[in-house]
């Protein structure tokens, strides 16, 4: 594909920068703080691979690499901006920081709060599928009306679904079924209390849930899918998920509870799958990234070389 080539082009290209010493980071960090432009844009180039570093650590959350390295790099340029040269650490270091924050509030950004019937999350999932199928068999992306007659879907459900699919363009009125956007702070706050009629849907990867739902405990996966409705057109209570797994009413709702948040902290945090993950699951993120096209050089692996290296 040709973002994946442009990558691959770009790892190339600032493979190629030297790093920084701690020497050359304080010079060049007092000048920037002289407003020398020129001193600000070697900052940049010097630490770009940082960035990709960073930035490979939350692959696989709801964002493609190149958009993980957009956001990092906006960090990268507020980090240059607030470096104190005499502060006596590496520039490195501080970046770090401005760059996992940037990248995840990327990923909360794209997050949506969708309130619609929880059988609906299922039917959407069903309508990417068969646009994938549909798009294989005509050898171009099929029409909406195609895809709805494919599913044998009825006229209401069919413009919730292409209004929802549109809120990736802003916020689209669903009438009773408002789309909300949260703030980074109520999200955080809040990403174990959503009610059973809501659920967290990338408008763009609504598979990504279903993915995510496969990689952790088989328990934890099922009471989620009953709460929210994702195998049944309704979601189910406490008590019959209890009863269905036999176990009690309050182990359900420890469940729940302790299960959004750590999908929360992988997804959105950037927390490392081994820290909350099963093995089973570790094993199948480490099976995907190995499946994956691999640029020819960059994305922080390689040694790092610096000048007259």
């Amino acid at each position: 594909m040709a973002s994946d080539r442009c990558l691959e082009t770009y790892l190339r290209e600032i493979d190629e920068v030297p790093l920084l010493s701690a020497e050359e980071e304080v010079e060049l960090g007092r000048r920037v703080q002289q407003g020398d432009e020129a001193a600000r844009e070697h900052m940049i180039r010097a630490n770009l691979r940082l960035v990709v570093s960073v930035a490979k650590r939350f692959r696989n959350r709801g964002l493609p690499l190149q958009d993980l390295i957009a956001e990092g790099n906006i960090g990268l340029m507020k980090a240059i901006e607030k470096f104190d040269p005499e502060a006596g650490f590496r520039f490195s270091t501080y970046a770090t920081w401005w760059i996992q924050q940037t990248i995840r509030r990327g990923l909360i950004n794209t997050v949506k709060t969708v309130r619609i019937p929880s059988y609906m999350v299922e039917i959407l999932t069903k309508w990417g599928r068969a646009s994938t199928a549909l798009g294989q068999s005509l050898g171009r992306q099929p029409s909406t009306e195609e895809i709805a007659k494919h599913l044998g879907l009825s006229q209401k459900n069919r413009r919730v679904i292409e209004q929802t699919l549109n809120t990736n363009q802003g916020t689209t009125d669903l009438g009773d079924d408002a789309v909300v956007h949260r703030s980074e702070a109520e999200y955080n706050d809040n990403a174990h209390r959503m009610a059973p009629d809501e659920i967290v849907l990338r408008s763009d990867a609504l598979q990504t849930m279903h993915e995510i739902l496969e990689l952790i405990d088989p328990t934890e996966a099922s009471v989620l899918r009953m709460r929210y409705g994702l195998e049944d057109e309704q979601p189910a209570t406490l008590e019959k998920i209890a009863k269905t797994l036999g176990i009690s009413r309050e182990r359900v709702r420890q469940m729940e509870r302790a299960t959004l948040r750590k999908l929360h902290a992988y997804v959105v945090e950037g927390v490392p799958a081994e820290d909350i993950l099963p093995e089973a699951g570790v094993r199948e993120i480490r099976r995907k990234q190995q499946t994956q096209p691999r640029p020819e050089s960059g994305e922080g692996d390689s040694p790092r070389r610096r000048k007259g290296a």
